[in-house]
């Protein structure tokens, strides 16, 4: 099952799979003590067939005893789960227990072979799906459909769009996670109706291409291209494939000679827009007062007063104004409308833990920028500051500039920082200068001491990666205990 949770993660995408394994957490997946311990009592096995016997109290352990993560039962999870018990079974007919065994050690090799095996299938499947919902899609004749792409930003942007139109509209928008092929689909078999004069569409890939395909789905009368940089450069293999979806080359190339393209002055990659058919806009930055739970500027004569956290979120509004704005609502609607903002729509999250320590959540997804403008966020803050994060994952040749990068900014603003994996632990160290700012340690329980000596009563910690990390959901869970 943990097999099976890890392939539906990655969204069953080979290579964001494979890239796994290039952490030290990947690596231990496959070379640990226990499975050592395996061979050699299969070596053993092999020559004293009775010793099979002494697996059982080490299977019961394990089974008890670890806590690996279960995927989400879906459709596609239970025909994964019914083929491999069949497959299982297959062997359990040989009478064989030292068959058993084997599977067991060569688990990750047979849970990917029944995923592969089972992948055509799943991709006709995908394509049905699709299909009918292109076809539902070309009903809805004065649909507006705002489509969003980047490496970063995309779902942010997203929910400040919908919560501001939807003061004015009936909006759609693809649910959480929801950026893909398949879920962009049903959201439009299930949820589209006529009652509806907007749908705002989060649209994410790993490959060239893939933009395209969204686009084909939903047809969108505007693009917005939230930001883009490193992040997944190891999965789309080059930075020109990366340009062609999260850049936006795809999205510009789908939008009618009526429609906009909106663009993130601020990516760190520059987009070519010049070919493009349709209008482009580049919103200009503005002068921004940040506080803890607000941000302030000034566009066109119009003030704006955001609850929302981090002034690198200008950015994300900005564009979603831009979007607001083609669609016929005014600056002082906009205005308005963005002041009745929920401080939890944003990514991050921040609420007060135990020993009065601020916890700055920021584990929904990590990126390059992302980490930069958290850092940044904390700053505000007084007393100790700490970081905790794993290295970011799918930077490709990247990943050492990426995280000395970081490190610079670590020098600036924490006065620990903690690596919760240690294969960026050097480039990190490399960038801050200081090294005894940078320690790793993986233990949740650990960290929590580690936080605690550290900061005493108040101060802040910075949590970044994702929750499919044990560690950060361990943390959180001990920063969330009463006193």
């Amino acid at each position: 099952m943990f097999w099976l949770y890890l392939w539906q993660l990655k969204e069953y995408h080979i290579g964001r799979f494979l890239a796994h394994f290039q952490t030290a957490k990947g690596k231990r997946l496959l070379l640990n003590p226990l499975t050592g311990f395996k061979l050699t009592l299969l070596g053993f096995v092999l020559f004293v067939p009775s010793a099979i016997y002494i697996a059982i109290p080490i299977y019961a352990a394990e089974v008890l005893l670890r806590k690996a993560p279960r995927p989400v039962f879906t459709l596609k999870v239970k025909l994964l789960t019914a083929a491999f018990v069949c497959f299982l079974l297959a062997f359990a007919l040989l009478e064989s227990l030292v068959f058993l065994l084997i599977v067991d050690i060569a688990t990750p090799l047979f849970a990917s072979a029944v995923v592969l095996i089972l992948q055509p299938f799943a991709v006709v499947g995908r394509a049905g799906i699709v299909r009918r919902a292109k076809k539902r899609r070309r009903k809805f004749k004065k649909l507006k459909v705002i489509g969003i792409t980047g490496s970063y930003g995309k779902t942010s942007t997203k929910e400040f769009l919908a919560h501001i139109l939807g003061q004015k509209f009936q909006v759609l928008k693809t649910p959480e996670h929801a950026n893909s092929e398949v879920g962009i689909s049903r959201t439009i078999l299930r949820n589209l109706t006529d009652e509806h004069d907007i749908f705002v569409c989060e649209m994410g890939a790993y490959n060239k291409g893939g933009i395209k395909l969204l686009a084909d789905i939903a047809k969108p009368d505007i693009g917005i291209v939230t930001g883009v940089n490193e992040q997944h450069l190891a999965t789309f293999g080059s930075v020109e494939n990366l340009l062609s979806a999260e850049g936006g080359k795809e999205l510009i190339e789908a939008l009618p000679k009526d429609g906009a393209l909106i663009i993130n002055q601020k990516s760190k990659i520059k987009i070519q827009s010049d070919n493009a058919k349709c209008k482009i806009i580049i919103p200009q930055i503005p002068h921004v007062k940040v506080e803890k739970e607000r941000i302030s500027f000034e566009t066109e004569g119009v003030s704006f007063r955001v609850p929302v956290y981090g002034g690198h979120n200008v950015q994300n509004l900005l564009l979603a104004i831009a979007a607001a704005r083609e669609l016929g609502m005014s600056l002082r609607e906009i205005a308005k409308a963005a002041e009745t903002m929920p401080l939890e729509i944003g990514a991050l999250k921040v609420w007060r833990g135990t020993g009065g320590i601020t916890v700055i959540d920021s584990t929904y997804s990590a990126n390059p920028d992302g980490v930069i403008a958290d850092l940044e966020y904390l700053n505000l803050y007084e007393g100790k500051k700490v970081l905790v994060m794993p290295c970011l994952i799918e930077l490709g040749k990247a990943s050492k500039e990426v995280h000395r990068r970081i490190g610079e900014k670590i020098a600036e603003v924490c006065d620990l920082a903690i690596l919760t994996t240690g294969e960026c632990l050097a480039s990190v160290k490399e960038g801050a200068r200081q090294s005894d700012k940078i320690i790793y340690m993986e233990h949740a329980q650990y960290i929590f001491e580690k936080i605690k000596e550290v900061m005493g009563e108040g101060g802040a910690v910075l949590l970044e990666g994702g929750k499919e990390s044990r560690t950060q959901r361990d943390l959180l869970a001990l920063l969330s205990k009463n006193d």
